[in-house]
């Protein structure tokens, strides 16, 4: 498991064993877990995301663009 982002209001684990990505919506508490192919256009993505501008507020309303993906509800253990 590797944080890849974690700003105020996200954060993205890559899950390499099984090829996929967690994303999760900190505010709305709520996650989504992507693997496989989508997980590999979700990576592409996010890097050309981190090209254009690698601050947090560019990469916060890159994530948000996945917001109707986003819908499992998370819990604190």
């Amino acid at each position: 498991m590797n944080v890849i982002y974690n700003s105020d209001n996200y954060y993205v684990i890559q899950y390499p064993e099984y090829q996929g990505y967690e994303v999760v919506n900190k505010c709305a508490r709520l996650g989504t877990f992507f693997q496989g192919p989508v997980a590999e256009k979700v990576s592409l993505s996010m890097a050309g995301a981190i090209d254009e501008d690698p601050s947090s507020e560019h990469l916060d309303e890159f994530l948000s663009d996945f917001g109707v993906l986003i819908n499992f509800s998370t819990t604190m253990h």
